[in-house]
């Protein structure tokens, strides 16, 4: 599996307390095990979203991303808060 960050993903992690990378490097780490992992709550979005799926990082915090190339890619689009990312 090829993990792909967006530019507004890693702008973002990089003003991230060092709580939620931690957290975030944790959480990858568990997702590229085995990506359906309860834990993660690993599930497709509506809306705005439609078409790509979240993972949970911390209670609050999400990471959205979108899988392509036969599904060898996972291509992380931005991280933040639930009320961030779904206003």
């Amino acid at each position: 599996m090829q993990i792909e960050y967006s530019r507004k993903f890693i702008k973002k992690y990089k003003k991230c307390p060092d709580k939620i990378k931690n957290a975030f490097k944790n959480k990858l780490k568990l997702f590229i095990e085995n990506p359906h992992h309860p834990i993660l709550n690993n599930h497709n979005l509506s809306g705005k979203y439609k078409n790509y799926k979240s993972i949970n990082i911390t209670a609050d915090w999400r990471a959205i991303y979108q899988k392509y190339n036969n599904n060898q890619t996972v291509y992380f689009i931005i991280l933040g808060t639930h009320s961030e990312l779904y206003k």
